[in-house]
């Protein structure tokens, strides 16, 4: 049956009739509140400047909540994403109408690869960085052995979580899945 809904758009008040369809087993009318309240904003370079900051904040706490998750195991391992889930949601981002979708995951992804490059993990350079540290305090080089190691170490940490976020790609295209029988 039609339905009459009463619609304010600014100071005018405006009675429109709408007639539910049945899609996907539901009624619906082809409305839908979402959570996200959409509005254009035009900031000068210092309010624009104060933006970037709270977001990147946000984004930066985001990634070590997560890392931090990994290590205490309340986040799981199948939710990081490698070059295959990021060239997917890359596409569905160019897929929008406007590109801040796709410039805002750039500037995820190039955050993400920021702070991960500064870990303290041999062979990144957050590594490298902590390693002149330990030297420093004990003020003496290590020998090169020592510095082998530890890189060998760091590689070898850094092999295991590329082949885990590849391994996370592949079971999730369909396709692929069906090969594992032990999923």
């Amino acid at each position: 049956r039609p339905l009459a809904l009463d619609v304010q758009r600014g100071a005018e008040r405006l009675t429109v009739t709408v007639t539910p369809r049945k899609i996907e087993g539901a009624v619906r009318i082809g409305a839908q509140i979402t959570p996200l309240e959409l509005r254009t904003i035009e900031p000068g370079p210092l309010e624009a400047l104060k933006l970037s900051v709270k977001q990147n904040w946000e984004w930066s706490s985001q990634i070590f909540v997560t890392l931090g998750g990994l290590f205490t195991r309340e986040t799981s391992v199948k939710q990081l994403m490698g070059p295959v889930a990021i060239a997917g949601l890359s596409g569905e981002a160019a897929q929008q109408v406007s590109w801040i979708p796709l410039f805002s995951l750039m500037a995820m992804i190039s955050l993400n690869l920021g702070l991960l490059n500064l870990m303290p993990i041999p062979v990144l350079d957050g590594g490298h960085i902590a390693i002149l540290a330990l030297e420093g305090v004990s003020r003496r080089d290590f020998s090169m052995k020592v510095k082998e190691k530890m890189l060998l170490a760091g590689f070898v940490l850094l092999l295991m979580l590329m082949v885990t976020v590849i391994y996370n790609d592949l079971m999730r295209i369909q396709w692929i899945e069906r090969f594992v029988p032990w999923r």
